[in-house]
Parts: C-alpha cells; structure tokens; sequence
C-alpha cells in the first residue's frame, strides 16, 4: 500500500459485506474512510446495511464538517444500487464538508455522477488516495 491510513475512533472493520467504513487520520485531520475497493456492490440488503452504518458515523458529527474518502478502486457498483446511493447522500449531505472518491472510471463514474446531480451532494475525482486526502484536508 501506497499510503498509511491510520484508525482513530469506531470502525466496522469487515464491514457488512467486506467493505469497511473507518475514521481514519491524515496529517492530523480526521476523514472517514469508506472502503469499497475489492468488492462488488451486488447485493443490496448488504449495501443498504453497511449504508446504514455510515450513516450513523456521519450524522453523530456536526453538519458540515465530515470529510469522506470513498475508495471503489476494483470495486463495482451496480445500476440496480443507484436509488439506495442517492438516498443515502440526501440524508447525510447536511453533514458532509467535502467528499473525495478514488477509482471512479467508467461506469462507476458515470453512476456517481447521477448520484451528484440527483443529489447535489458535492464528490470530487481522484485517481489516488494520497491526492484525494491532502484535498480533503484543505
């Protein structure tokens, strides 16, 4: 790995479905790490779960001051997951400050798009973690 990512509070390790939601720190900043890099997004009870638990991490902190780093690198996201993804940023955008995803190429980037436009919930593209969290931190 490329980047040291360094746990500082709660995390569902493992995750629902082998993804893992953490509060991770980066030079002395506090980002929660959304990790859906290596796993399909395929079954959406399990993402709807593991949405669920983001959303308690992200709403127990004060409106606009969370920081997410959202790695799909590998990952793949389902069409079928588009109403689940939009929901969820609806919910959680009062608390969001800044949103960096990594490993956003074709269709995972076009589905993303939808996500923000439907949304209005800000993301920015990264194609490494190291890029994406010295944005967040600024």
């Amino acid at each position: 790995m490329k980047y040291a990512l360094k746990s500082v509070t709660k995390s569902n390790q493992g995750g629902v479905s082998g993804m893992c939601t953490k509060w991770i720190e980066y030079k002395g900043q506090k980002i929660l790490y959304q990790d859906f890099s290596h796993h399909g997004m395929l079954d959406i009870q399990k993402i709807k779960d593991e949405f669920a638990i983001m959303q308690q991490f992200i709403l127990a902190e004060p409106p606009g001051s969370v920081r997410v780093l959202a790695d799909f690198r590998n990952g793949q996201i389902m069409k079928d997951l588009l109403d689940e993804m939009i929901q969820h940023a609806t919910s959680t955008q009062s608390h969001i400050r800044k949103i960096a995803a990594v490993g956003c190429t074709g269709s995972k980037r076009l589905m993303l798009d939808m996500v923000v436009r439907m949304t209005g919930q800000p993301m920015t593209f990264f194609n490494d973690p190291e890029s994406a969290q010295q944005w967040l931190i600024e």
